[in-house]
């Protein structure tokens, strides 16, 4: 029988350094990636908080104009007017157009 003849592949100093710069490559772009993944999930969940606390605002802003609205209306001014002890009177509103 004839003995089956192993080809053994040798790879050159230059190939090896290649292989190790590719496989590097490839670990660093990978890392780069997750690590790029996790700061954009934080930014988002940052924007999510941000968009909210905008939004309490917003109501607040809307809740504190209504009261604002409600206290400068003619029925509490006349109100006020009656418990401070002055009259009113049609005579003295002068209509400036």
């Amino acid at each position: 029988m004839e003995a089956k003849k192993q080809c053994k592949i040798s790879l050159t100093k230059g190939e090896k350094v290649l292989y190790m710069v590719a496989i590097m490559c490839l670990i660093g772009t990978t890392v780069f990636k997750i690590f790029l993944g996790a700061k954009v999930g934080h930014l988002n969940i940052s924007v999510e908080k941000l968009k909210y606390e905008i939004g309490v605002q917003e109501k607040k802003v809307e809740c504190l104009s209504m009261k604002i609205n409600e206290l400068t209306s003619f029925d509490k001014v006349k109100d006020v007017v009656k418990t401070m002890g002055l009259a009113y009177h049609n005579d003295n509103i002068i209509d400036v157009d």
